[in-house]
């Protein structure tokens, strides 16, 4: 069974949980490492002829247009993260239609082909705006991967179906995977949870997802998670620097065994291929 590995590509000022420490008015004269991070990935998909679906800030595009125009020519999917990695939870439906419908339109342009997806910063959409997916879907896109059916401290809506659902409009949402025990959603997608827990189980619920559940997974992570020479941000609490900085300099290596592990593709191929 093939899986989703996606990527979100922004920087690490960009996290939401460093938003109260670094002003967006600073981003532009900090050190940017997703250049160089984006070539160890792409070189990782490479060598193992993998295809995978990268959800690009508009920020990061406007600056490193010749990293996209990479990407798509590599055979990537190129799909949307917004422009400036705002929650949705913190626009009003206008301002989100109009940051949705800008990043769509400046990644086409760059890589000369449609965007068919978006995810929202921080998986911010849930059960207070999901007025938010019918903007997606008035704004052109064609799936969403936006919701993530957990209980978290700053995300999450545990309700939601845990596998792809249509909106009542018509748009596809395709949650981040969980795997459900003892009666509970529990997160199986990647990120800080797959830097934080042992790679055997993170390989383990993920086979179980498509052994049982008999559905493809969908697997996440940022280009910072690979580099455990970024700038160390200060004044953040323990538990920000211990979700962000944990097991960065082991993820590289338990990247590459999941790639090996796991069968993996576009969003675009595995999940739009039978819609209409």
């Amino acid at each position: 069974m093939r899986n989703a590995l996606t990527v979100d590509v922004e920087d690490y000022f960009q996290v939401s949980a460093f938003e109260h420490h670094i002003a967006r008015t600073d981003w532009e004269r900090l050190p940017c490492r997703v250049e160089r991070n984006m070539d160890v990935i792409l070189s990782l998909l490479d060598e193992r002829k993998i295809s995978a679906t990268f959800f690009t800030l508009g920020w990061i595009a406007e600056r490193y247009p010749a990293l996209v125009k990479r990407m798509a020519a590599c055979g990537h999917e190129i799909a949307s993260h917004g422009s400036a990695h705002r929650r949705v939870s913190d626009q009003t439906p206008k301002e989100f239609a109009e940051d949705a419908t800008r990043s769509k339109a400046l990644l086409e342009d760059l890589c000369g082909s449609e965007v068919k997806g978006y995810r929202a910063p921080s998986f911010s959409i849930g059960a207070a705006n999901l007025w938010a997916l019918e903007v997606l879907q008035e704004a052109g896109y064609r799936y969403s991967s936006s919701i993530y059916p957990i209980a978290h401290d700053h995300y999450g809506m545990p309700e939601a179906p845990r596998f792809g659902f249509h909106h009542e409009k018509g748009l596809l949402e395709l949650p981040a995977t969980t795997v459900l025990l003892f009666g509970r959603n529990l997160p199986a997608s990647g990120g800080g949870y797959f830097r934080l827990l042992p790679y055997p189980v993170s390989r383990w619920m993920m086979k179980r997802v498509n052994q049982s559940d008999r559905e493809p997974c969908i697997f996440y992570f940022h280009p910072w998670e690979i580099d455990p020479e970024q700038p160390r941000q200060e004044g953040v609490n323990f538990k920000t620097r211990f979700r962000h900085y944990t097991n960065l300099s082991q993820m590289e290596g338990k990247i590459r065994r999941l790639l090996g592990d796991f069968e993996w593709g576009r969003m675009d191929r595995i999940f739009l291929e039978n819609e209409q």
